[in-house]
């Protein structure tokens, strides 16, 4: 068996609830299809945790997820929505002592999360996606007791662009950033237009005033794609760039 599914069974086993870390920004990018199966199968009560809504509108979010049931929104990074999440745990639980079980992909913020909820730095976090290497649990309070997993994909997923985009793979990891950064250009052209305050055009030629506009240069001052693919693949992950 696969390690990402020991990873998800002791989980499912141990925990009473768990939650779906999904980022704001990329809902259905971020959305584990399995796990949610396997959750359902088992009887297991299923949290949707939207965390990094700081990056996004809120007014937009709620039309895309009121299908999403029950649900939190939360900034980690800013301690946002963290009391609402220990409300809505309790409320689940009804009130008795609780094991939650924390899921998502690599870079989601579970970690973040679980350190916002509770007031210390217990779990261990990186910018670096893949950070967590094993189950750590988290005393949060005197009735929940978290789980906190590495990140997990589906088992057959493949999809380089997508993990570059996601954040899943660390943007200094990739083997072919400038296709990721394109990619990520076509689906939010007029965002990193605006952000880096350059003109319209094909992509790759957005790619290029990117860089130029940055200061990621080759000899003889000519742009350098795959230097401006992974610093824009980098401000996307870190969370500088609002959708």
């Amino acid at each position: 068996m696969p390690s990402y599914w020991r990873h998800v069974n002791k989980v499912l086993k141990e925990a009473e609830i768990i939650i779906e870390v999904l980022d704001a920004r990329l809902i259905e990018e971020t959305r584990n299809q399995e796990v949610e199966d396997k959750v359902q199968k088992m009887g297991k009560k299923l949290l949707y945790v939207f965390n990094k809504c700081d990056l996004v509108n809120v007014e937009e979010l709620k039309k895309k997820v009121k299908n999403f049931r029950p649900s939190v929104f939360i900034s980690s990074r800013d301690h946002l929505g963290t009391t609402i999440l220990k409300k809505k745990i309790l409320e689940l639980s009804r009130g008795e002592k609780v094991t939650v079980g924390v899921l998502g992909y690599p870079n989601v913020g579970k970690s973040s999360l679980i350190n916002a909820l509770s007031g210390r730095g217990a779990a261990r976090t990186s910018k670096e996606s893949g950070f967590t290497k094993g189950l750590q649990k988290i005393k949060v309070d005197n009735k929940i007791m978290v789980l906190d997993t590495p990140g997990v994909f589906p088992s057959m997923e493949k999809d380089i662009k997508k993990h570059g985009k996601t954040g899943a793979i660390d943007y200094a990891k990739l083997k072919d950033p400038e296709t990721v950064a394109l990619n990520l250009i076509n689906d939010y052209k007029e965002v990193i237009l605006r952000y880096y305050n350059v003109e319209d055009g094909e992509l790759e030629e957005i790619l290029e005033r990117i860089a130029l506009k940055v200061g990621r240069l080759m000899k003889g001052g000519k742009a350098d794609l795959e230097g401006a693919a992974r610093f824009l693949l980098k401000e996307w992950q870190i969370g500088k760039i609002r959708v």
